[in-house]
């Protein structure tokens, strides 16, 4: 009986530290309303719900499991403009199954301070930071995204960026950013002059990605807006839209197949 209760221990130890060692950190802005033309309008905002949830989705279904993290532990907004039948295409189930998950699931509805993520940082093996303007209001300005940026990027551990969020290396200095000279993507300047002039019909604080990227001194790739499309350097993996999901997970899949490979290795 005590051997029994030893191995059943044992198992139990194992599958906690295999858990651990195959978390990835999903990182949300919280923000709700964003200021446009210098604050003369204001628009509802947040996550861009299909670029969050079929990344998700992606990393689950692959085995791995997840974290929710915002600036402090506020349930991520998620964008009105997302849930239009035009971003989901074929997917109309999977929308239907994403906005169950957002009403009902205990860990997206209590997540993590971004301080505590910080914190806990050497216990993922990857990170993932979904699309959606929200982010150019908070997560643009939380002191922990350099120091998560910068963390992830020197253990070579796989870090995802979508669409909006690939600004989000605009918050290291050029002289320690870890991203110089990687190959990006990031919403284009044509999709930003789309969202600005038909969608939102109102301009931003935060804007011109593209071109701010490219004068840190990374490497802007696009293609078509609309297109399915990402890029992986080393262990950056971006994309462009809310139509690149399929490019972006196969991309961040392989990145963390590399990842696990190479600690095994190590090992």
């Amino acid at each position: 009986m005590k051997i029994r209760a030893l191995i059943i221990i044992v198992v139990l130890l194992a599958k906690t530290v295999s858990a651990q060692n195959n978390k990835i950190l999903f990182v949300m802005s919280a923000a709700d309303t964003l200021q446009l033309n210098n604050g003369e309008k204001l628009r509802q905002t947040g996550v861009f719900l299909n670029e969050f949830y079929f990344a998700y989705k992606s990393v689950i279904e692959a085995g791995y499991t997840v974290d929710f993290a915002t600036p402090n532990g506020v349930v991520a907004t998620i964008d009105g403009e997302s849930i239009n039948d035009k971003y989901w295409k074929n997917n109309m189930k999977v929308k239907d199954e994403a906005l169950t998950f957002i009403k009902t699931d205990s860990f997206f509805n209590n997540p993590k301070t971004l301080e505590k993520a910080t914190e806990m940082k050497s216990d993922y093996i990857g990170i993932i930071i979904p699309g959606g303007q929200g982010l150019m209001i908070d997560l643009v300005n939380d002191k922990n995204i350099p120091i998560l940026l910068k963390y992830f990027a020197k253990e070579n551990k796989p870090t995802g960026l979508i669409c909006h969020a690939p600004s989000l290396i605009l918050t290291i200095p050029k002289e320690e950013n870890p991203y110089v000279g990687f190959e990006v993507n990031s919403v284009s300047p044509f999709e930003e002059f789309v969202i600005e002039h038909f969608i939102m019909k109102g301009r931003p604080e935060n804007r011109k990605i593209a071109k701010k990227l490219g004068k840190l001194g990374l490497k802007y790739k696009r293609k078509l807006p609309k297109a399915n499309y990402a890029v992986k350097d080393r262990n950056l993996v971006t994309s462009q839209n809310p139509f690149s999901g399929t490019a972006f997970n196969k991309l961040y899949l392989e990145a963390l197949t590399e990842y696990l490979k190479e600690s095994k290795n190590r090992n």
